[in-house]
């Protein structure tokens, strides 16, 4: 079960809070930059999250994967999710039950080393592997079903915030909307 609990959830292999002691280190300059990059962040993703009319969820932090992430709803609906590590069927089912296009946010972790700005549409249409995203640094990682661009690839002559937020997220998204079928008129603010 995911929630508040004892064991954290969205990750392989889960030790309960307090039976953990193996990764209890702590580096204050580290957290603090940290910090930083998701007060970045949130901005970049709250302007993306503004231009839309459907709904969409708040910007929003996922402590069991530390991912920043913010999701615009098509309105129509999805087949069931099939789940994910330590997550409780209710809540995926509940959270993916409407067709989605999410942007999101993620430090690194053991798979994916560097910081990523990363995007998915949920049930993916057919063809959005395939589809054409800027910047041209991005990428679809198969083994994870979704677009991944990693801000520390791009030349550090451009501003890294207006790239994705101006580049990235929108480009992404209209190609899970346009293969998808979302009625675009509706859903977004020109």
């Amino acid at each position: 079960m995911c929630g508040f609990g004892p064991v954290p959830c969205e990750i392989e292999h889960p030790i309960r809070f307090e039976e953990h002691r193996q990764h209890a280190a702590y580096d204050a300059d580290f957290a603090n930059r940290f910090w930083r990059a998701l007060v970045q962040t949130d901005r970049v993703l709250t302007a993306f999250r503004a231009r839309f009319l459907g709904k969409v969820s708040p910007v929003h932090f996922f402590w069991g994967s530390f991912d920043l992430a913010v999701t615009r709803f098509s309105g129509g609906r999805a087949p069931p999710h099939p789940g994910g590590p330590n997550v409780s069927d209710k809540v995926t089912r509940e959270a993916y039950s409407l067709e989605v296009s999410s942007a999101r946010f993620w430090p690194g972790a053991a798979r994916v080393s560097d910081p990523v700005f990363y995007a998915y549409a949920y049930p993916e249409p057919a063809g959005f592997a395939q589809a054409s995203v800027a910047p041209t640094a991005a990428s679809y990682s198969s083994a994870f079903g979704e677009f991944f661009c990693c801000p520390m690839r791009l030349s550090a002559r451009r501003p890294r915030l207006t790239i994705f937020c101006w580049k990235f997220l929108p480009s992404r998204y209209e190609a899970a909307a346009d293969l998808g079928r979302w009625d675009r008129a509706a859903l977004e603010r020109a």
